[in-house]
């Protein structure tokens, strides 16, 4: 497996099958991983292309593991990034960390896609995470 982030709140590997492996550490680490999980379910249902898809989770350990959505991009233009998370919106999600380093390019899917919902909030009831709710700092 290839490290990809290691950091106070969770560690992300990429296995040589591309599975996504995440494990959710330190502050909040059950209520961040139950409220990724939930979120990435609803956009399934939702059939939303442009994110990760559930593929194993384990409340217990706290450890998720997600298809692959590309290569976190380098540079992407504000309005770009807007747009992509406005697009998330009409799935009916706001994503709750809108900033770059959540933003991958897919080749197979020839897009933009969004990862990292731990801090998302569904729109028709206002259910999730927030980063004010944990004391966290964009």
């Amino acid at each position: 497996m290839r490290d990809i982030k290691d950091t106070a709140r969770s560690r992300v590997r990429i296995g040589f099958d591309g599975r996504v492996h995440k494990h959710f550490l330190g502050h909040f680490a059950k209520e961040r991983f139950d409220n990724e999980v939930a979120i990435l379910r609803y956009l399934e249902g939702a059939n939303c292309p442009f994110v990760p898809r559930v593929l194993e989770s384990d409340p217990e350990e706290l450890y998720l593991v997600t298809s692959n959505c590309g290569a976190i991009v380098d540079t992407i233009s504000q309005g770009k990034a807007e747009a992509l998370f406005k697009e998330l919106e009409g799935f009916g999600v706001r994503h709750g960390d809108p900033f770059p380093r959540n933003i991958t390019y897919s080749m197979k899917l020839g897009r933009f896609c969004l990862i990292d919902f731990e801090f998302a909030v569904r729109l028709d009831n206002g259910e999730g995470l927030t980063l004010a709710e944990v004391g966290v700092k964009p």
